[in-house]
């Protein structure tokens, strides 16, 4: 096993919690490029959670609770450069909530160890604060300033991004998605399975790719003999369409995973009902929330809220979803035997019989 301090001048550490979930193929990429090596934090364990809880006040969200704790584990990890990045705005007036916009200085205020903290800022509302002003303050710290090599290795990038996005909507799991496209690689898998059902999963990243904070929830829903989509199969434009279909502008910066997803989700017909995963405490999330269930009763779409924090139970969830698939299986069974009356295609009739002669 390689020496983690060998060469530790040129590698960067990189901890499993919030951004990550939706730009560590690039990260990938980009630092891959340059030669520097990237250590990232072991999976979320309860041990990631409450060491991170420890640290912050209790009414800080499950997210940031579990980012602390994979700084922390980094730091037990002998990692003395950690990235911890300060994503403003992703377009211009379109801003991230303050957790995340504040991140460097939440870390810097509970975390109190020796590391260098690599706090680069992207702000696009701002001048001078765009993509490639964030990767140079995200390498000065390796002395690389050449520009050319900074452009560079955004392209390498922005490709390993784009083969991981290729993947996803096509509709392979993310983790599969993410190995294929860290190894360089794209493969689209044939779908040939059935499903009786089929739910749209809206979150972010954060709170349903972590298998700790969303308890599995895609094994269990597949167990269920569920077909799960989320925001990883659509486009941006099909995101941007679903905020305008929900009659929405666009305002914070990860909206389109949450409204765009919801919007979409709900116009679409192969999409029998829709489940929410949202951490317990987050402002805008329970502004979106409220909007799509609204949204969702307009347009006739079965809807499920979860609110997800560190004192979950996992039998208390599973109940919930069990409940609500049950729920999605007998409207759709409903639906097919209705249809069949109607159209007369076939002459179905339940089997009457045995009740009627049993109570003679």
């Amino acid at each position: 096993m390689e020496n983690k301090t060998q060469n530790n001048n040129m590698t960067i550490g990189i901890p499993r919690g919030m951004s990550f979930y939706n730009d560590y193929p690039f990260y990938y990429g980009f630092f891959t490029d340059l030669g520097i090596k990237i250590i990232l934090s072991d999976i979320t364990t309860k041990q990631t959670m409450s060491s991170g809880s420890s640290l912050v006040v209790t009414e800080t969200c499950l997210p940031i609770k579990i980012y602390i704790g994979h700084v922390l584990n980094l730091l037990d990890k002998g990692v003395d450069k950690i990235l911890v990045p300060s994503i403003q705005s992703i377009a211009p007036k379109i801003y991230n909530c303050s957790k995340i916009r504040g991140l460097p200085d939440l870390v810097r205020n509970v975390v109190k160890r020796d590391f260098t903290m690599i706090e680069a800022t992207l702000d696009k509302s701002e001048k001078n604060q765009g993509l490639y002003e964030f990767l140079s303050e995200m390498v000065a710290p390796f002395g690389i300033t050449d520009m050319d090599k900074i452009k560079k290795a955004s392209k390498a990038g922005w490709r390993t991004y784009n083969n991981f996005h290729i993947m996803s909507k096509s509709g392979m799991s993310y983790q599969k998605a993410m190995n294929y496209a860290l190894q360089g690689k794209v493969f689209i898998e044939n779908q040939t399975k059935e499903y009786p059902i089929s739910i749209a999963l809206i979150a972010h990243g954060y709170n349903i790719f972590d298998e700790r904070a969303s308890m599995k929830i895609f094994d269990k829903l597949e167990k269920m003999d569920v077909k799960v989509y989320s925001s990883l199969q659509l486009s941006k434009e099909q995101m941007d369409d679903g905020i305008k279909a929900l009659g929405q502008d666009m305002y914070w910066a990860n909206e389109r995973e949450m409204t765009g997803a919801a919007g979409h989700f709900m116009k679409d017909n192969k999409i029998d009902g829709m489940i929410t995963v949202t951490a317990f405490g987050c402002g805008p999330d329970s502004l979106m929330v409220e909007r799509i269930t609204r949204k969702a009763k307009r347009f006739n779409k079965p809807l499920l809220n979860l609110t997800i924090d560190e004192q979950t139970g996992e039998a208390g969830f599973i109940t919930r979803l069990e409940a609500f698939v049950d729920m999605l299986f007998r409207k759709k069974r409903a639906k097919i035997i209705n249809k069949i009356e109607i159209n007369g295609e076939s002459s179905y009739i339940p089997n009457t019989n045995y009740i009627e002669t049993t109570h003679q």
